[in-house]
C-alpha cells in the first residue's frame, strides 16, 4: 500500500503577479471574470491583487472576496477541492497596507493575509536601508498585526534565493512565533538552479525553529527558464504550497506556469509526493481567456496549452500517432480540454448544440453570462449562414473571446463601496478627461454603426465611420484618408471621432480555420499617446496602461475596426472609473 499523498496547494497569483506583465491592465469586471474561471479550475488559494495599491484595486479585490470568494461549482466531488477558494490580498510590512489587505478580503469565507519584507543584504543595505535587527523586530511587529486580523497568514522574505541562509532562518522563525502560518520562499529574479533551490527548501525546513507547524511554499520567475523545474525541486524537497500563473504570465519572462506544475505531477504520479485537485480540461479554455483579456499572446509551441502542443507534422510521427495516440503523446489532448475531433457545427445547429459544444469546450456554467451567452449564439448563427464549412472548435474560440472582450469593455457595473469611497484620497491623479459623463454601468460608451471604405491599388485609402456614443445619446460620423491603408484609415477616422491621440501598439490578424470564407480574429493593443512624457513608455514596469481589444469578422477591416472600438472602451472605462493604479504603482517584486 503506497504512502498517503498530500494535498498540493495551488496559489494562483495571476491576478497579481501575473498582471505585472509590462502593459497588462484588467479591469475590475475581468477580473472577476477570470477569478470565477480559477474557481472553477478548483485552485486553491487565489492571489486577487495588491489593496492598497489605489481605490479601484481595494475595489477590484473586494467584489472577488465578496462574489467568487463564496462559491463552489465546479468544487466538489471526487478529486476536487471541496472546499470555497482562499481569497488572498498581498501587503507590505506597513500597517495600512496590512489593514487595508485584511478590508478587501474579510468578506470571503476563507481569507488569507500575505505579506512580504526582504531579507536579502544587498536589499536591506540599499533598498530598504534597515539592519537585520531592524528586519527581525519589522516582522515580528507586522506579522503579528496581520494574525491579530486574519488567522491565515503567509509570509515572504522577497529575494529568498540570495539571502544569508543562516539569516534566513532566524528571519523565518521569527514569522512563525508572530503567527505566520505559510512561509513563501521567493526566488525574486529567477537566478536559482533547481538544485540550489530544492536545496535551500530543504534546509530551511531542517533548520527552521517550528517549521513543521507550517506549510512551505514556492514562488519562482522563469529569467532562466527554470522557474517549474525549480517549483518541482522544490515540491520533492518538502514544498506543498506553489505560487504560479496562468500560461506562466508575469513580470519579465514570467512567473511558473500553473498547467505545467500540474500536468508534470499528473503525468508522473509516482515521482512526486504530492497530488491536485485541480480540473486539467478547463486549462486550454482557461489559457484562451487570460490571452485574450490580458493581451499576451501564448507562444505557438508553449508546454500544455500552445497551438502546436499536440500537432504532428513529421511523417513518421504521423504514421505512430495514427496507429496508437500514446506512440508521440504523453498527455492526451482532451486531458487539458483540446478537443481534437473538431467536429463543426452548421446553420441548422440550435442552441441545445451550440450550448453543448460550448461546454465540451470548457466554457459550460458560470463561464458565460446569459447576456453573453445569447450574444455569442447570434454570431455563431452569422457565421454559420456564410460559412459553407461550417463553424469549427477554433471558430467557436474566438467568438467566445469576441464576446467577452466587447462586453467587459464596459468596465465595472457595481458602485464603488463606502470602503473604497473612504480610500479615494489615496488614489493617484487622474486624466483630464477623466470627469466627463459616464454611461450606464455596464454599457459601453462607443459601438460601430456603420463603416465604408474604399480603397484599390493607385488609390488613397478612405474610411468613412459611424459611431453611436452613449454618452452624448448619438450616432457620429467622421471621415479620415490614409497612405497606409485602409485599417489605419479606420483607426484614424475612430481617432478623430473620439478626439483622443492613441498610439497603436500592436496588431494581429489570424484565420481561426482554413478556407476563404474562415472567420478573421483580430487583436489589437493602444495606449493613450499624450497620458506620460514619451521616455516612460520604455519603462521596464510598463508603468503606462495599455488597453487590448479582440474582435471576429469574416470581414477583416470590420473586425479591426471593432478590436479597435473595443480597446477604446476599456481605456474609456479605466479613465473614467479610475479603476485601477498604473503599473508602476501596483508594482510588487516578490
Amino acid at each position: 500500500m503506497p504512502d498517503q499523498k498530500d494535498n498540493l496547494i495551488i496559489f494562483d497569483t495571476t491576478l497579481r503577479d501575473g498582471e505585472q506583465s509590462p502593459g497588462v491592465t484588467l479591469n475590475t469586471e475581468e477580473k472577476i471574470q477570470i477569478a470565477r474561471q480559477l474557481s472553477r479550475l478548483g485552485v486553491n488559494v487565489l492571489e486577487a491583487g495588491f489593496p492598497v495599491a489605489s481605490p479601484g484595486d481595494f475595489n477590484a479585490v473586494q467584489r472577488i472576496a465578496r462574489e467568487v470568494g463564496p462559491l463552489m461549482e465546479g468544487r466538489t466531488g471526487e478529486g476536487r477541492v471541496n472546499q470555497e477558494m482562499v481569497v488572498c490580498g498581498l501587503a507590505r510590512c506597513v500597517p495600512h497596507d496590512i489593514q487595508t489587505a485584511y478590508d478587501a478580503v474579510k468578506d470571503a469565507p476563507r481569507h488569507r493575509i500575505h505579506v512580504f519584507l526582504a531579507t536579502s543584504d544587498i536589499h536591506l543595505e540599499f533598498k530598504l536601508k534597515i539592519s537585520r535587527e531592524q528586519c527581525l523586530q519589522r516582522i515580528t511587529e507586522m506579522v503579528g498585526f496581520a494574525k491579530s486580523l486574519c488567522s491565515d497568514i503567509e509570509f515572504s522574505p522577497e529575494d529568498a534565493g540570495r539571502s544569508d541562509p543562516s539569516f534566513l532562518c532566524e528571519a523565518l522563525a521569527v514569522a512563525i512565533k508572530a503567527g505566520a502560518t505559510t512561509l513563501n520562499i521567493p526566488d525574486t529574479v529567477g537566478y536559482n538552479t533547481p538544485q540550489e533551490y530544492g536545496a535551500l527548501i530543504k534546509h530551511l525546513r531542517e533548520n527552521t525553529e517550528g517549521a513543521e507547524s507550517v506549510t512551505f511554499s514556492t514562488h519562482c520567475h522563469n529569467d532562466l527558464g527554470l522557474a517549474t523545474a525549480n517549483t518541482l525541486a522544490g515540491i520533492i524537497n518538502g514544498a506543498r504550497q506553489v505560487e504560479v500563473t496562468i500560461n506562466g504570465i508575469g513580470e519579465r519572462a514570467g512567473n511558473t506556469s500553473l498547467e505545467e506544475v500540474v500536468m508534470n505531477i499528473h503525468t508522473h504520479p509516482h515521482s512526486y509526493p504530492v497530488q491536485h485537485t485541480i480540473n486539467t480540461r478547463l486549462f486550454f479554455s482557461t489559457s484562451r481567456m487570460v490571452e485574450d483579456l490580458s493581451g499576451m499572446a501564448v507562444q505557438a509551441n508553449k508546454a500544455i496549452v500552445g497551438r502546436n502542443a499536440f500537432l504532428h507534422e513529421s511523417g513518421i510521427h504521423q504514421d505512430g500517432v495514427l496507429k496508437n495516440k500514446q506512440t508521440y503523446e504523453i498527455i492526451r489532448p482532451e486531458d487539458v480540454g483540446v478537443i481534437t475531433g473538431n467536429l463543426a457545427l452548421g446553420k441548422h445547429s440550435g442552441r441545445h448544440a451550440f450550448k453543448t459544444k460550448l461546454e465540451d469546450l470548457g466554457y459550460g456554467g458560470p463561464a458565460l453570462t446569459d447576456a453573453q451567452f445569447q450574444a455569442a449564439f447570434a454570431k455563431f448563427k452569422d457565421l454559420a449562414d456564410s460559412k459553407k464549412s461550417g463553424v469549427t472548435d477554433g471558430d467557436m474560440h474566438a467568438l467566445v473571446a469576441d464576446v467577452r472582450s466587447s462586453t467587459l469593455a464596459a468596465g465595472s457595473s457595481a458602485p464603488p463601496t463606502e470602503d473604497v469611497e473612504q480610500r479615494s484620497t489615496t488614489s493617484t491623479d487622474m486624466p483630464d478627461d477623466a470627469h466627463e459623463p459616464q454611461p450606464e454601468p455596464g454599457v459601453v460608451r462607443y459601438t460601430l454603426k456603420h463603416l465604408q471604405v474604399f480603397t484599390g491599388l493607385g488609390i488613397t485609402p478612405t474610411a468613412t465611420v459611424t459611431l453611436h456614443d452613449a454618452v452624448k445619446g448619438a450616432d457620429v460620423t467622421d471621415v479620415a484618408l490614409a497612405n497606409n491603408g485602409p485599417i489605419e484609415a479606420t483607426f484614424s477616422a475612430i481617432q478623430r471621432i473620439i478626439g483622443v491621440d492613441i498610439q497603436l501598439l500592436n496588431f494581429n490578424v489570424a484565420a481561426t480555420s482554413e478556407g476563404q470564407d474562415t472567420l478573421g480574429k483580430v487583436a489589437v493593443r493602444i495606449a493613450r499617446a499624450s497620458q506620460e512624457p514619451a521616455e516612460c513608455s520604455l519603462a521596464p514596469s510598463g508603468s503606462v496602461p495599455k488597453f487590448t481589444g479582440l474582435a471576429t469578422n469574416v470581414d477583416i477591416i470590420t473586425a479591426s475596426a471593432n478590436a479597435y472600438i473595443s480597446a477604446v472602451n476599456r481605456m474609456t472605462s479605466h479613465d473614467e472609473a479610475d479603476n485601477r493604479a498604473s503599473h508602476k504603482d501596483r508594482k510588487v517584486d516578490i
